[in-house]
């Protein structure tokens, strides 16, 4: 069984609009993460990412899908939706889940980042829309460490 859940990354160039969890948050307080949550009853997967983008962010975007990842969480995993968003519009806010900022691709590496932040973004910096979206797998190995693997391609480690 999986739960569907959206991911969004905007962008401006080499800058990507990125959520720091607040400090009350259960999971990743204090992480740079993309924008998302979890898809409504009744709404599509597009249709919740629009929302959550406005919702923790105040801004829309032209959001197309970039691929797919299911998260293997045991018993219930995750299937994680990727939106690219470009041309945003309106006015940047924080919200309960946290602060918004833009943040370049580069010093993400530098960030308390979730741990595949940085493997998700490699894989989208250069795609465009109209782009074929991935598939991938995300666990863990028996050594704990994170894994994606990418259908076609070898695996990355985080």
């Amino acid at each position: 069984m999986f739960i569907p859940r959206t991911a969004i990354f905007a962008r401006q160039g080499n800058e990507y609009l990125l959520i720091k969890g607040a400090p009350t948050k259960r999971l990743w307080a204090g992480k740079y993460n993309g924008i998302g949550g979890h898809v409504e009853r009744g709404e599509d997967v597009l249709a919740s990412a629009q929302r959550e983008l406005l919702e923790e962010t105040g801004l829309t975007a032209d959001l197309w899908l970039c691929g797919t990842v299911f998260v293997d969480a045991g018993e219930t995993g995750i299937c994680l939706f990727v939106f690219c968003g470009e041309n945003t519009q309106g006015e940047i806010k924080a919200s309960e889940e946290g602060g918004v900022e833009w943040v370049t691709k580069e010093a993400i590496l530098h960030l308390p980042a979730v741990e595949d932040l940085p493997v998700l973004l490699d894989r989208i910096h250069n795609m465009q829309r109209g782009d074929p979206p991935f598939s991938a797998r995300s666990y863990y190995d028996e050594n704990d460490e994170l894994m994606v693997v990418f259908t076609a391609t070898s695996s990355v480690r985080s």
